[in-house]
């Protein structure tokens, strides 16, 4: 089964007319993407948008040989004018099944938002999915499905729609997963393929023709990834957007409740509500059993807390005891922590503070928690496949 997607943009494509933001402004050549629309097998369109007939010609495409045309949301504004030759296009009930004289079956998803989504077989059994900008399926059931071959959706719009079809079996390894409806919610470009990428997930430009089933070698997840950062640089969003396409995420907090300290648990609130409501949370610092564990994605905010935590259990912080065994005791934990970050086989996104680069500690404790912050980043970053350095929201990759 083919599928040449003539547009992968928004609704409004990208860029959008008449925006002035930097996101449409850099939105050129293999960047700039219209509407999304689907042309299967050269038979079944699925979202009819303007230009479309230009966009199969572009392709390499015609539209003479379209049996059927399916509709996946409201479309606002003008009626699109549908090309001579093509069927009206129509909306197939949730649920019910839709057979083609060509030997495709369409079925229609049920979504969480206005609009439908579309399961495609073909003739020779591949499967497709496709979902409407701004959804996600609704009433999915594990197993029910199994995995599809390609899943076609708003991975940047809502990641969590990826995370359901993850938890239910419907996205496996071998599934590829294709970005559309595009918009100007993320720069293009090497920013837009990086977040992607995090979610397992890749995009390509308008025109382009897939084959269902053929294996892809797709964006590959890494399994241990450091986001370093200084203070509200965006480090521990940076780090939540890498897993937020993820079932079952485990959320491992060092810092601790310390009660009393309105404005840390004003902070804890801040970081819960961003989570999705699926992850679950752990407050610890013992972090080499979850690391040597089977399980869910961790993820580790962060390990400035948990050296703190390592520090004061040794007793760093006073010269004497650092002299007489503190220092060679907080070694054996970072070479504890560090080898299980070595060993892990789970997929675990780590945030740490960057502090080097700011000013001298005045006290001797302080230099000695910032010097062993910098040893434990440096050497849990040799253990990462991606390194990440997030500056005022913008996340700079040193490795990976």
């Amino acid at each position: 089964m083919e599928l040449t997607l003539l547009g992968t943009g928004a609704p409004a494509g990208l860029p959008r007319p008449d925006c002035p933001c930097a996101a449409c402004a850099s939105a050129l050549g293999e960047d700039a993407r219209a509407a999304t629309a689907l042309l299967v097998d050269g038979t079944l369109m699925l979202d009819l948008t303007p230009g479309a007939a230009f966009a199969a010609a572009r392709a390499g495409r015609s539209l003479g040989s379209v049996r059927q045309v399916l509709l996946t949301h409201p479309h606002n504004g003008p009626a699109v004018e549908v090309p001579a030759g093509l069927p009206q296009p129509g909306r197939v009930p949730d649920g019910r099944e839709l057979a083609l004289l060509t030997g495709h079956r369409v079925r229609a998803v049920a979504m969480d938002a206005p609009g439908t989504g579309y399961e495609v077989t073909g003739p020779d059994g591949q499967r497709l999915l496709y979902l409407p900008p701004g959804c996600a399926p609704a009433g999915l059931e594990e197993g029910a499905v199994g995995p599809y071959d390609m899943v076609v959706a708003d991975v940047v719009g809502r990641p969590d729609a990826l995370a359901k079809l993850r938890a239910v079996g419907a996205v496996g390894p071998a599934t590829d997963v294709v970005a559309v409806h595009l918009d100007h919610d993320v720069p293009p470009g090497p920013e837009l393929r990086r977040r992607l990428a995090a979610a397992g997930a890749r995009t390509v430009p308008d025109g382009t023709t897939l084959t269902v089933g053929a294996y892809e070698k797709g964006a590959e997840v890494p399994r241990r990834t450091l986001v370093l950062g200084g203070a509200r640089s965006g480090k521990s969003v940076e780090a939540e957007r890498r897993l937020e396409s993820f079932p079952d995420v485990l959320y491992v907090a060092t810092g601790g409740t310390r009660g009393g300290d309105t404005e840390w648990a004003q902070r804890v609130a801040a970081h819960r509500e961003r989570r999705p409501g699926s992850w679950r949370t752990t407050e610890t610092c013992d972090l080499v059993p979850l690391l040597a564990e089977e399980g869910a994605p961790l993820l580790v905010d962060c390990l400035s807390l948990w050296l703190t935590d390592a520090m004061d259990a040794v007793g760093a912080w006073d010269d004497a005891v650092w002299a007489d065994g503190g220092e060679r005791a907080l070694r054996e934990r970072v070479r504890s922590l560090v080898e299980a970050v070595r060993a892990t086989r789970r997929t675990v996104v780590a945030v740490s503070n960057e502090v080097g680069s700011g000013i001298v500690p005045a006290t001797a404790s302080g230099r000695r928690y910032r010097d062993e912050l910098g040893r434990l980043n440096a050497a849990v970053a040799g253990e990462c496949e991606q390194v990440l350095l997030v500056v005022a929201g913008q996340a700079v990759v040193l490795r990976g």
